[in-house]
């Protein structure tokens, strides 16, 4: 991508949705249990409410840059009324997403997945036991 600055915050978060995700699963496949548990364990990580909290891990540890990019995405209007959280939750969780987009599309995976061990290292004793 050659400037993800460009972006709409949606476009961002719509890519960071999925790379987020791909985190997820891609550290669940450590924890070798059938699919369908590995399934529900990723439902508990990839969600607003969850999102929001993994944001309130790392926000003291964002560049004003990264700040600013997650700012974008939490002030976007999606429209969307969230099922199982609060609007604030799904806003961060959108900032979130937002975040991990525009770290991906710049190039910047090493910062992604720093950010994301900080937050699996938290969620990780939780979502592991049986």
């Amino acid at each position: 991508m050659d400037n993800p600055n460009l972006l709409s915050p949606s476009v961002l978060a719509f890519v960071g949705d999925a790379v987020y995700g791909l985190y997820v699963r891609t550290y669940l496949a450590e924890v070798n249990r059938p699919s369908g548990e590995l399934h529900k364990l990723s439902v508990k990580l990839v969600n607003a409410t969850a999102q929001a909290e993994a944001f309130r891990l790392i926000e003291p540890l964002l560049s004003e840059k990264e700040l600013s990019v997650f700012k974008r995405g939490r002030n976007f209007h999606t429209g969307n009324t969230p099922k199982n959280s609060t609007g604030g939750e799904y806003h961060l969780a959108t900032g979130l997403e937002t975040l991990f987009g525009f770290l991906y599309l710049s190039g910047e995976s090493d910062r992604a997945k720093e950010l994301f061990d900080i937050i699996w290292k938290n969620a990780n004793g939780s979502l592991t036991k049986k």
